[in-house]
């Protein structure tokens, strides 16, 4: 009895790393593109931020402190992409 329970054990690890493995198959992209990827990620993110501060800002110096980050953040992005 104690047999059968492993051998059922073993099958569903095998069965559950056979998914893992067909993931890693698809993601053929190189390191560069996942890193480009993230990067533009992290700085949409930053720029959801900003745009938020900026909404909500009412010290003109600040307002355009944040308008030139979001201006930066903007060509950043365009250059990833």
């Amino acid at each position: 009895m104690a047999r059968g329970w492993e051998s059922k054990d073993v099958e569903a690890q095998v069965a559950a790393a056979e998914p893992r493995k067909d993931a890693n198959d698809r993601d053929q992209r190189t390191a560069e593109q996942r890193r480009r990827e993230l990067a533009v990620k992290d700085l949409q993110l930053s720029r959801v931020r900003i745009t938020n501060d900026l909404a909500n800002a009412t010290n003109p110096n600040h307002r355009k402190s944040l308008e030139a980050a979001l201006e930066h953040l903007d060509k950043k992005i365009a250059e990833l992409t």
